[in-house]
C-alpha cells in the first residue's frame, strides 16, 4: 500500500504542529521559567583557561641562538661614567636573560608586569 503526499495533505499537518506546540507555551510563565545568571564559573573557568594559555609564553625562549657562537645578543656595551663615583652602564642587564637562553618571564621590567598575569 503506498502512501501519496500532496501538498495540502503536508499542509494541514504542518498547521496541526504549529498550532499544537503554540498551545503549550502559551501556558507557561516566562518570568517564572528564566533562572538567575551566575558568572563566577564563568570567570574561574576563563581565569583558569588564561593561565593555561599564557603559562608557555611567559617561558618562550626569545633569542633562538642563546648559548651558541652566533649569538649577537651576548656581546654587551659598557660605558664608564669620567665621574669616578658612578658605575658603568651596560647594555648586558638587558640582553643577559636573552643570551643565557631566557624568556619574557626574566626581562627586567617586563618580568614582573607578567607576573600579575596567571600561569
Amino acid at each position: 500500500m503506498a502512501f501519496k503526499k500532496t501538498g495540502a495533505g503536508l499542509a494541514v499537518l504542518g498547521a496541526a504542529m504549529l498550532l499544537g506546540t503554540g498551545t503549550a507555551h502559551a501556558d507557561a510563565d516566562p518570568v517564572t521559567n528564566l533562572q538567575r545568571t551566575d558568572v563566577a564559573p564563568a570567570v574561574g573557568g576563563l581565569t583558569g583557561a588564561l593561565g593555561y594559555g599564557v603559562a608557555p609564553v611567559k617561558d618562550l625562549r626569545l633569542d633562538p641562538f642563546a648559548q651558541s657562537s652566533a649569538d649577537v645578543l651576548n656581546n654587551g656595551v659598557a660605558v664608564q661614567p669620567e665621574n669616578s663615583g658612578l658605575a658603568p652602564v651596560a647594555t648586558t642587564a638587558v640582553t643577559g636573560p636573552l643570551s643565557d637562553g631566557g624568556g619574557p618571564r626574566d626581562l627586567p621590567g617586563i618580568g614582573t608586569v607578567l607576573g600579575v598575569l596567571p600561569g
